[in-house]
């Protein structure tokens, strides 16, 4: 061990949550990395983190200017003073992470301090500021973030988790100038009653809100989850899939290769949107240790959805190519017979309550009057399918829970969803073999971003005749995939038993 090793304090520091995180500062260099270097050269950039917590890239920035505006401004003095007044700049989440940001900056926690490396400060916040505000209440919500006034309408002493970036219709008047680089790691979401993929996110908000100051360039580390939209998401991914300024995108199917000891499901990923210049899109996947790049656009040519996996392209490609109706048709929605988690079947069928009811945790039996839709389905055979699943790291993957066969005279309460009703108990059976398949999971993984199953994960998935049993083998031959692709579907699917 070195006995003069002296650990960066921003690696070591604790996370606030899995929702407001850290970013260490290898991560921060790794996100610059992606800006044009001739920045770190010119003292007229401006930089802007409208989401401080550590000010770790505001202080990477800095040491980058250091550096680099050396010839320009060669007294070094004179050099921080320049920097450090005239272009770096921050909004702080909270009070706390506004101080930890100007001592990590300034190297004091005053601006104007005593030991500040700036000494022409007049104020204690210098250019990191923190204004507290209040959420504004519209019928129950607030009418800039959707927050639940129930939960966020406090009392003075708790932070409101009202984020000033982004509870102002005009930020321009924030600072009252213009950014060439806005750069941050926002908060994900809030809880609102939820968690995890169903609490309300909040970053897209961030994102949203710097695109109306119309920087030069915009880069943010967040979520994964927006790939497949998802609670309020789908405008901004539907605006973000056909936005050709997006330039490059780093994809982290596994958070942890980000933030150590973080459970992110769905992974994250940081991108360059890039004002002055479209064009396809540098998408970098990394994927269990590997990494993958590839130009393309974020949206293949008539496709709606994002193709994570680079490697995954190609197939994708093939089975288009076949035209075949997707099995997303033969899925239904969540709550398919209308009997929410709510509903606590009986133990035994005792005429009354006749009808078989697949639910958690325990199934049973209740009466035909209690399925309100989808009736016509009662007397078929169908394939029941968990609506969520979740895997932490159990690399390769399921992706789904195992699929069974719903007899007839059977429903299910929302905890599942039904596939492929059908008169036939063999076509369910194959139905099963199909879904059971590494093919079929692979394909639903390219839309499964978190541990929710519903719908919408089936769409790349093409239908099938279910008059006869799938294999992996046969399907592999019938798209022609080839061995590296193979190899590919075979490294991230584990079997199902």
């Amino acid at each position: 061990m070195q006995k003069n090793y002296n650990p960066d304090v921003l690696s070591c520091l604790a996370n606030l949550s899995n929702d407001e995180v850290f970013t260490p500062p290898q991560l921060a260099n790794q996100i610059l990395d992606m800006l044009p270097q001739d920045l770190w050269s010119n003292k007229k950039t401006t930089f802007l983190d409208p989401c401080c917590k550590s000010g770790v890239f505001l202080r990477e920035i800095a040491k980058r200017l250091i550096i680099g505006l050396e010839k320009e401004i060669p007294n070094l003095q004179k050099r921080l003073n320049h920097i450090y007044t005239k272009q770096l700049f921050g909004i702080a989440i909270t009070d706390l992470t506004s101080l930890l940001s100007r001592r990590s900056t300034y190297c004091s926690k005053r601006a104007n301090g005593e030991y500040s490396i700036c000494d022409t400060f007049k104020t204690n916040d210098g250019n990191i500021i923190f204004e507290r505000v209040e959420h504004t209440w519209k019928n129950s919500r607030c009418m800039y973030c959707g927050a639940n006034q129930s939960e966020y309408d406090r009392d003075n002493s708790l932070e409101t988790h009202a984020y000033q970036f982004i509870h102002i219709l005009k930020p321009e008047e924030i600072f009252n100038m213009k950014f060439d680089v806005i750069i941050g790691n926002p908060p994900y979401q809030m809880n609102d009653g939820g968690n995890g993929s169903s609490a309300k996110p909040l970053y897209h908000l961030f994102i949203d809100q710097a695109q109306k100051l119309n920087p030069r360039f915009l880069t943010m580390i967040v979520p994964s989850r927006w790939f497949a939209g998802g609670k309020g998401l789908d405008d901004f991914r539907e605006k973000m899939m056909h936005d050709t300024r997006i330039r490059a995108l780093y994809d982290f199917f596994d958070a942890t290769e980000c933030f150590p000891g973080i459970d992110l499901s769905g992974g994250v990923c940081y991108f360059l949107w890039d004002r002055d210049n479209k064009g396809d899109c540098k998408i970098v996947s990394h994927l269990n240790g590997k990494v993958n790049e590839q130009n393309r656009p974020l949206l293949e040519k008539d496709e709606t959805s994002f193709i994570r996996f680079n490697e995954a392209v190609s197939i994708v490609h093939k089975i288009k190519e076949q035209k075949r109706e997707g099995l997303l048709n033969y899925v239904s929605s969540r709550k398919p017979f209308g009997i929410p988690t709510t509903i606590r079947p009986q133990n035994d069928n005792d005429g009354k309550n006749n009808i078989r009811m697949y639910a958690y945790p325990n199934n049973g039996y209740i009466s035909e009057k209690m399925v309100i839709q989808n009736k016509q389905w009662l007397p078929l055979y169908k394939v029941y399918l968990a609506k969520a699943y979740g895997e932490r790291g159990n690399f390769p993957y399921l992706v789904i829970g195992k699929p069974f066969l719903g007899e007839p005279n059977s429903c299910c309460s929302e905890t599942y969803l039904v596939c492929n009703p059908t008169p036939s108990e063999q076509c369910a059976k194959n139905c099963i073999s199909y879904l059971k398949t590494k093919f079929a999971r692979f394909l639903v993984l390219l839309m499964k971003n978190t541990q929710n199953a519903a719908k919408g994960v089936y769409q790349f998935v093409p239908m099938q005749d279910f008059s006869e049993e799938w294999t992996d083998e046969k399907l592999y031959k019938k798209y022609g995939l080839t061995q590296d692709e193979i190899d590919f579907i075979e490294s991230m699917i584990r079997p199902m038993e």
